[in-house]
C-alpha cells in the first residue's frame, strides 16, 4: 500500500469474522498436548480452551513451557503427543492458507523492514485472502484501514516501522494480524519491554477486541496486567498447568509462592477486588 492509498478517513464497516468456531463450542481446543525436544518435555499434558471472544492468558516464568505452547498452536511446533483443535477440526488438516485466514499471529519481537510504512506493512495481512498474483482490491485496502482503526493507529499509516515508538510498533501488528480477519489472536509477550502507560493502552486494546468476538490466547509475564486483562488464566511450570481458571482463582498467594518461589506476595484491593502481584524485600 502506497503512502497515496493509505491516506483518508478510516471505514467503518465491521470486520468479518472467520468462521471457525461453531456456536456451541470453543474456537480453540488444546488437549494433552505434550512437545518433546532432545527428548526433553517443554511442555507435557497440557489442557487450553479459548471462547471467542474471550481472552486467555498464559503466565509462568521464564522456561515454563508458554511460548512453546503457542507454538505448537499457531502450528510452527508439531506436538509430538495430543492436539490442537480450531473450531472442532485437527489444525493439522487445514492448510496453511486456511489456517491463516482463521489464526493470526503476533510474536514478541516482530520484524519488518524499517523503511516500510505503517499501512503497508498492515496490508500484508490481506495476503491469506488474495489468490497468486492478485493484487489487493479496494476491499482489502479498507480492510487494513478499519483494522488500523481498531488498532489505534490509524494515524500512523504514513509512519515509517523505524519511526515508531515500542508501544506504536506493536499496535502496527496487532492492526497486520486483524486485517487477516481472524477469529482467533495469538499474541506472545504483546507488552514486552513496554512503559507501564502503553502497556495499558494494549491491555484496554485487547479488552475492546474481545467485546468484538476476537478469541486471544496471549503469553504475559506480568501477573497484575493478566489479572486485569484476561477471562481465564492458565499458570504454567516446567512445561505443565499448575492452575487454570478465573484470575482470583489462580493468581493467588498460595499459587505464586509455588511457582515463583517465597520473593513474591500478591495483594488484593478490598474495595475493586484487582489483584496486584509485588516482590516482597
Amino acid at each position: 500500500m502506497s503512502r497515496q492509498q493509505i491516506e483518508g478517513p478510516v471505514a467503518t464497516a465491521v470486520l468479518g469474522e472467520a468462521g471457525a468456531a461453531s456456536e456451541g463450542g470453543p474456537l480453540l481446543e488444546v488437549r494433552g498436548v505434550r512437545v518433546a525436544i532432545g527428548g526433553r518435555a517443554l511442555v507435557d499434558g497440557v489442557d487450553v480452551a479459548v471462547g471467542r471472544g474471550e481472552v486467555v492468558g498464559l503466565v509462568g516464568p521464564n522456561g515454563a513451557g508458554k511460548t512453546t505452547l503457542l507454538r505448537a498452536v499457531s502450528g510452527v511446533l508439531t506436538p509430538t503427543s495430543g492436539e490442537v483443535l480450531l473450531g472442532g477440526r485437527p489444525i493439522a488438516e487445514l492448510g496453511r492458507r486456511e489456517f491463516a485466514r482463521q489464526v493470526a499471529v503476533v510474536q514478541q519481537l516482530p520484524e519488518a523492514p524499517s523503511a516500510m510504512t505503517v499501512g503497508e506493512l498492515v496490508l500484508l495481512g490481506r495476503h491469506p485472502h488474495l489468490g497468486w498474483f492478485e493484487q489487493e482490491s479496494s476491499r482489502d485496502r479498507q480492510i487494513a484501514l478499519l483494522a488500523m482503526g481498531r488498532a489505534g493507529c490509524a494515524e500512523l499509516a504514513g509512519r515509517e516501522i523505524a519511526t515508531l515508538s515500542g508501544g506504536e510498533r506493536r499496535r502496527a501488528f496487532i492492526a497486520r494480524a486483524l486485517a487477516q480477519e481472524p477469529a482467533l489472536l495469538l499474541l506472545d509477550e504483546p507488552t514486552a519491554n513496554l512503559d507501564a502507560g502503553a502497556q495499558a493502552e494494549i491491555g484496554s486494546l485487547l479488552r475492546a477486541l474481545a467485546l468484538d468476538g476476537v478469541g486471544m490466547l496471549v503469553v504475559l509475564h506480568d501477573l497484575t496486567l493478566a489479572a486485569s486483562v484476561c477471562d481465564r488464566v492458565v499458570l504454567m511450570s516446567e512445561g505443565q498447568v499448575v492452575a487454570s481458571g478465573a484470575a482470583r482463582e489462580v493468581i493467588t498467594a498460595e499459587h505464586v509462592a509455588r511457582v515463583y518461589g517465597p520473593g513474591v506476595g500478591v495483594i488484593r484491593d478490598p474495595a475493586s477486588g484487582r489483584v496486584v502481584v509485588i516482590p516482597v524485600v
